[in-house]
């Protein structure tokens, strides 16, 4: 059984219920496929099965709240985490004030980006939280974040759902795109951490 398939029977089954608990502890930092599921949901919608406008709130409505939780823990255990054990894995004081400092000038426009990014999607609240960005501009900025997100996803899905065999083909094409941008967005970020957040050498 493949991803789609897969995904498929489970939001067949469990519904709405499914697509929460799968964005929604995406975003709180589990290595689930939030996206997947929320293309699978909205071309099932697309094919009658689901409402389209409860898939998309749901979604909206997951990605926020888990984003938030995130946040929370980050600002609760994060930096104590960092401070203790960060050294082993390369994160000291120096960088993690970089860091703020690059959360403090241009926070927003990382947050809404990186809802769109893999990894950095799953991380997004405890980063936010760990580095003291504002709850309220981080609430804000993650909420717009998720609102493109779910939006873009849920349209596009919704339109090819209208026929249920396009898609498997939608999804296979989804892929190889992403074959060619996931690597672009990688060499973007390491470029925007190298350019604003790594620390300069002495």
């Amino acid at each position: 059984m493949n991803l789609t398939s897969y995904f498929s029977t489970l939001i067949a089954q469990y519904g709405l219920i499914a697509i929460f608990s799968t964005v929604g502890l995406e975003s709180l930092g589990l290595p689930l496929p939030g996206e997947t599921v929320i293309i699978v949901g909205a071309g099932l919608a697309g094919a009658g099965q689901l409402n389209i406008y409860a898939v998309a709130l749901t979604a909206f409505l997951a990605a926020v709240i888990g984003d938030n939780i995130g946040y929370f823990l980050g600002r609760k255990f994060g930096r104590p985490v960092i401070t203790k054990y960060g050294k082993r894995v390369g994160i000291t004081e120096d960088r993690l004030h970089h860091a703020e400092h690059a959360i403090q000038t241009r926070g927003p426009i990382i947050v809404v980006i990186a809802r769109f990014i893999v990894i950095l999607r799953q991380l997004n609240g405890l980063a936010a939280g760990t580095v003291g960005m504002h709850w309220l501009t981080f609430l804000i900025s993650n909420a717009v974040g998720a609102a493109l997100w779910v939006g873009l996803w849920t349209t596009v899905a919704y339109q090819f759902g209208h026929s249920v065999s396009v898609l498997p083909f939608v999804w296979n094409h989804l892929g190889l795109v992403a074959g060619i941008a996931i690597p672009l967005l990688i060499a973007i970020t390491i470029y925007i951490y190298l350019r604003h957040i790594r620390p300069p050498s002495h």
